[in-house]
């Protein structure tokens, strides 16, 4: 393996996110307070708990959630988008550098970058509400399954887009629908049966019931089939990835 490479790539993508610390950081990090702001103090305080948990921490796992996916998508389309728009993807498809050393630095970063917020989000939560983390080990093997599927998720996206409207389309039109409308700020318990059943077909509903399962022990699903799914959305996208370098599909085309 061509450690020094992937290194090389994994460390440039990263010093994009402190040359853009605002964007990538300050920003996330304002609009969840404002989150906390709004649902947590105006909204949470007038709202009854949900189960055992208080409303304004029963929001936490899903706003980390929301900026997780949102940021793993988002870092990983424009990291590979770019190299495509330029032109100088071709240089690193005829480095010696392998297809999964290239997927390791661009979705390795993406990831670390992801993971990174989400802990600083988690961490700021703290100064507004009660946390209580019961299965630290299952939230963190959620944060890392998450941003890696997400991230790999968001390269799928950057190769498959031809302009910046596209690059935008599925997290800003699919994704983020799809978190709130996945029990992000309310449990799907609370629906009327149809809407429940309706929300099942929702795969953010089960990333995140099991990322609020790590924190309170309670979640809309069995945390087995929130992590069977996951793992599940994972294997999908390292097989569309593997068949497009076997292809090229929009990379030597």
């Amino acid at each position: 393996m061509n450690v020094h490479g992937v290194w090389a790539l994994y460390r440039y993508e990263m010093s994009r996110t402190f040359r853009t610390l605002w964007q990538s950081i300050v920003t996330p990090v304002i609009t969840t307070v404002l989150y906390f702001v709004v649902f947590g103090g105006a909204i949470g305080s007038r709202m009854e708990n949900i189960g055992s948990v208080d409303y304004g921490a029963f929001i936490v796992p899903g706003l980390i959630m929301l900026s997780l996916l949102t940021q793993s998508i988002s870092n990983a389309s424009f990291g590979i988008y770019f190299p495509k728009f330029s032109g100088t993807v071709y240089e690193m498809l005829s480095a010696p550098m392998s297809p999964i050393e290239l997927v390791m630095g661009y979705v390795g970063a993406a990831a670390t970058k992801s993971i990174m917020l989400g802990l600083i989000i988690l961490a700021t939560a703290t100064l507004f509400v009660d946390v209580r983390i019961d299965h630290p080990f299952v939230m963190i093997l959620f944060l890392l399954l998450t941003a890696l599927t997400f991230s790999m998720f968001g390269f799928i996206i950057g190769i498959w887009a031809e302009g910046f409207e596209q690059l935008s389309f599925i997290p800003m039109l699919v994704v983020t629908p799809l978190t709130f409308l996945g029990g992000a700020f309310y449990s799907i318990n609370m629906l009327p049966d149809f809407w429940r059943n309706v929300s099942l077909f929702n795969p953010v509903v089960y990333l995140v019931s099991g990322f609020r399962w790590s924190f309170y022990g309670e979640g809309d699903v069995a945390i087995g089939v929130s992590l069977g799914i996951t793992a599940a959305f994972l294997v999908t996208c390292l097989s569309v990835i593997i068949w497009i370098f076997r292809t090229g599909y929009r990379l030597k085309d």
